[in-house]
């Protein structure tokens, strides 16, 4: 019987299996090609903190070198390194399936509150007042923990970016059928071209490139939203400040 049905093949049917064939082959080819290009970004982007780490380790045998200033630029950027790593780890695992963002619903403003307060000193060095509005009963597909990755995520980006003297607010809102959550500020914003840019994994606008972010942040914000069932887009311009907008199905 086995031989039998191994010898009886439709010739009609074989250029749909060639189309099969090929469309795996297009598949496979895909995501072979995504993970050499995010293997490749993420080793570029480990290599810069390191680079700096080993030089300013370096630097600590030069004549008259201040050891605990250097020392502690050295920390900073093992810190970040971590940063970096935990950041690509967890996108790793929302990309994977891993990491489960929808289970539930969360009260959304008493998390945004929550997460603006934790950021509040880190806010006032960098001169950007934040706050967050909105009804307090509205809540988001979210578990608290993914809530409080996008909340983080999108203050941080603007006390980094947004400049001295911004203001950037939390919203969230009904609309329709529909909540929305706004992070948007008042500062210094971006340019329109980098708009469509700004949720690519370690992507900076000139401006952001002497930072210390990861260039992940926003990638894993549009990740946790697009996994929950929602969608998010970037807003503004130079000197016109930027708004990000996430929205879900109530």
């Amino acid at each position: 019987m086995t031989e039998f049905l191994d010898d009886k093949r439709d010739p009609g049917n074989d250029e749909l299996d060639d189309v099969h064939v090929d469309a795996d082959d297009t598949y496979a080819g895909s995501f072979d090609e995504l993970r050499t290009g995010f293997t490749a970004a993420v080793s570029h982007e480990l290599r810069t903190p390191l680079a700096r780490i080993l030089a300013l380790l370096d630097s600590t045998d030069l004549p008259d070198a201040d050891v605990r200033a250097l020392i502690d630029q050295a920390r900073a950027e093992v810190e970040n390194a971590g940063a970096l790593i935990d950041e690509i780890l967890f996108l790793s695992e929302l990309e994977s399936g891993r990491e489960v963002v929808s289970l539930g619903h969360t009260t959304a403003l008493p998390v945004l509150e929550g997460v603006l307060e934790e950021l509040a000193g880190a806010a006032a060095r960098a001169g950007v007042t934040l706050a967050a509005e909105g009804e307090a009963d509205i809540d988001v597909p979210l578990r608290p923990k993914m809530l409080r990755m996008i909340a983080q995520n999108l203050a941080e980006n603007a006390i980094r970016y947004a400049g001295h003297g911004a203001r950037f607010t939390f919203t969230i809102q009904r609309a329709g059928a529909f909540v929305v959550l706004t992070a948007a500020d008042d500062g210094a914003g971006v340019p329109d071209d980098t708009l469509p840019r700004l949720f690519e994994r370690f992507y900076r606008a000139d401006a952001a490139r002497t930072s210390r972010g990861t260039g992940l942040g926003l990638a894993i914000v549009k990740r946790v939203v697009v996994a929950a069932g929602g969608e998010v887009e970037a807003d503004g311009g130079r000197g016109r400040g930027l708004r990000i907008r996430a929205t879900f199905p109530a």
